[in-house]
């Protein structure tokens, strides 16, 4: 939505996907740390299947996170860094653990997205296709979503219509663009 409000977005999950391709240095130390057990038959991660590994056990988690975390951090810092070179003066970080990665000071502000814990759980089954026990746990192992909102600078509740979502994105990008914070 705030690319369709004319706002640069640096997407961190499309990052992740790209330092983890074949060949790429994370994805041979995913391999070798998880085994070929969590590869597609075409060479690709299965990101499902790799999840729930790593949403089940904390630790598994913390491995797979200091294998990508600095690759996608310096994937974020160049991306902005582009967008900064090409003359953009706002830009959108989507990325879901920002609060978590400690990449918070490397920001001028934390924009929360909020709606209702069954209510997340259940937009995560259907985008992910995966068990509602798998999305409590990939839940669980982020920041509790009121302190999160707590921490950030702007809040957007998403527990209406895609409407009323739309209308505070474009409220606070024309905000954003405007030049207040």
């Amino acid at each position: 939505m705030f690319r369709e409000e004319g706002l640069a977005v640096v997407d961190a999950d499309r990052i992740a996907r790209e330092i983890t391709a074949p060949g790429r240095p994370a994805y041979v130390a995913i391999v070798r740390r998880f085994g070929r057990e969590v590869l597609l038959p075409d060479g690709r991660i299965d990101r499902k299947k790799l999840g729930s590994i790593v949403f089940s056990d904390p630790a598994k988690r913390a491995e797979l996170e200091t294998i990508t975390h600095p690759d996608i951090a310096r994937g974020i810092a160049s991306e902005l860094s582009r967008l900064e070179s090409e003359g953009h003066g706002v830009a959108i970080v989507d990325a879901a653990l920002i609060h978590e990665t400690g990449r918070r000071a490397h920001l001028e502000a934390v924009i929360a997205v909020h709606c209702g814990r069954m209510q997340q759980v259940r937009r995560l089954v259907d985008r992910d296709g995966i068990s509602e026990e798998q999305a409590i746990r990939r839940i669980a192992s982020q920041m509790d979503p009121e302190e999160k909102a707590r921490a950030s600078e702007r809040i957007i509740d998403n527990s209406g219509d895609l409407a009323a979502t739309r209308s505070q994105v474009r409220a606070l990008a024309t905000t954003l663009k405007q030049g207040r914070s």
